[in-house]
């Protein structure tokens, strides 16, 4: 405790500055899964998507992140062990936030999408079952993520391929692609609004105080995503596309569509990861800012008011400066994307997510893109996916966890040297 009395300021700073750090690692490696798809795929500019991310991934961020915040993420330890000890879960959560970020930061850098929750859980791990005990950690929970490295990416590309599947045989494989566009994307946009409000219901709001049952969120989704298919199918009707026999100018037109309706679904993705995955830097952040100026370890933390910005900064600070690595990997060098296969993995992303939600299935967006997009270039054959790439990829995930262990274990004992703990 004395450490904690002598040195508490510093050690708040500390925690803020590896925070913007790990804050900066997810605006640098995830916006690729709210953005990748839509660069990939033409919808986007790589500079419009930035700015379109930088806004909605701050303002869910920002707006939605949460008064209140879970101090140990997906209650991977055991804080039992640390009551007598709160300076090692200081110190421990100082170490987990800067080794996750220095993780992420090279995985961004080798344009390599990994986990930034599972960074940010193998750097607690680490830190705990050396510095602490074997037994603080929940190994069954481990488990069950090592288990979604197979699972979450399975259901998002049977989805995705699915939806493609459909697109295919409905539209782009018809005589007159552009009437039969006419005829089912307003169902395709009622689909997406259907999906896109859930996921905004339940990741983005549910930390404004927006306390919505299950029935309500599902009723307010099913409302909205009528009125967009209605409005859908207007817009659809009144613009004047060449109506010229040849197919494949029409299905050139059908593209048209599937692309200002990846914008949308860009705009929802991006700010619910911002509200979501904000947790990954801010709850370790908390629970240091809540140990040092109580010296007590509590469950969750009110945030001070500081906090919120530092994490949605962080995150606009990284995807500004690194984003694009990762965003060209996931649109463009796991498989060939047009605005419908873009769209599809997208969809398919965000049902998973929804699932996810649902079951309490343990999820990583990043992994869930990067199935969806897996599908999507499935439907076309084998030899539509660049398996090079995607040989790298499942090894950085792989990595991810024994990484950020390895790396905060280091910083841990350093920190305690430092310190004279």
């Amino acid at each position: 405790m004395e450490i904690l009395q002598s040195y508490g300021m510093i050690l708040i700073i500390l925690a803020a500055v590896v925070g913007f750090v790990m804050a900066w690692g997810i605006g640098a490696n995830d916006v690729a899964n709210a953005m990748g798809t839509s660069v990939g795929s033409k919808a986007l500019t790589i500079k419009q998507a930035i700015v379109i991310a930088m806004i909605f991934e701050f303002a869910g961020a920002y707006l939605a992140g949460g008064e209140v915040t879970s101090t140990i993420r997906k209650g991977i330890i055991d804080t039992a062990y640390f009551i007598d000890i709160p300076e090692y879960l200081v110190l421990g959560m100082i170490s987990a936030l800067f080794a996750a970020g220095i993780w992420l930061g090279v995985a961004s850098y080798l344009g390599w999408p990994v986990s930034t929750t599972h960074s940010i859980i193998g750097a607690i791990i680490g830190f705990t079952a050396v510095g602490v005990s074997v037994d603080a950690v929940a190994w069954s929970k481990v488990g069950g993520i090592v288990g979604s490295w197979v699972v979450t990416p399975a259901i998002s590309g049977i989805i995705a391929f699915l939806i493609y599947q459909s697109a295919s045989k409905l539209i782009f494989q018809t005589d007159k692609p552009f009437e039969n566009a006419q005829k089912y994307v307003p169902l395709y946009m009622g689909f997406a609004g259907f999906v896109m409000s859930l996921v905004t219901i339940k990741k983005g709001l549910k930390h404004v105080g927006l306390n919505m049952s299950d029935t309500s969120g599902y009723l307010l989704a099913i409302g909205l995503s009528v009125i967009i298919a209605f409005i859908g199918k207007w817009l659809i009707s009144r613009q004047t596309y060449s109506h010229s026999e040849d197919t494949e100018l029409q299905r050139a037109n059908v593209e048209k569509v599937f692309a200002l309706l990846m914008v949308v679904t860009a705009c929802c993705m991006a700010f619910a990861h911002g509200s979501n995955d904000v947790a990954n830097a801010i709850g370790p952040l908390a629970a240091v800012v809540s140990v040092v100026s109580t010296g007590e370890i509590t469950a969750s933390s009110t945030l001070a008011p500081w906090i919120l910005p530092l994490g949605g900064l962080g995150i606009v600070a990284g995807l500004a400066l690194f984003g694009h690595r990762v965003i060209a990997t996931i649109g463009e060098g796991i498989t060939h994307l047009t605005p419908s296969r873009g769209f599809a993995a997208e969809m398919a992303a965000a049902c998973t997510v929804v699932i996810a939600s649902g079951t309490g299935l343990p999820i990583s967006t990043t992994q869930t893109l990067v199935g969806a997009v897996l599908g999507v270039g499935l439907a076309r054959g084998v030899s539509a996916l660049n398996l090079g790439i995607i040989r790298n990829i499942v090894i950085s995930w792989i990595v991810t966890l024994p990484a950020g262990a390895i790396l905060s274990i280091g910083c841990f004992f350093t920190l305690k040297a430092v310190f004279g703990v």
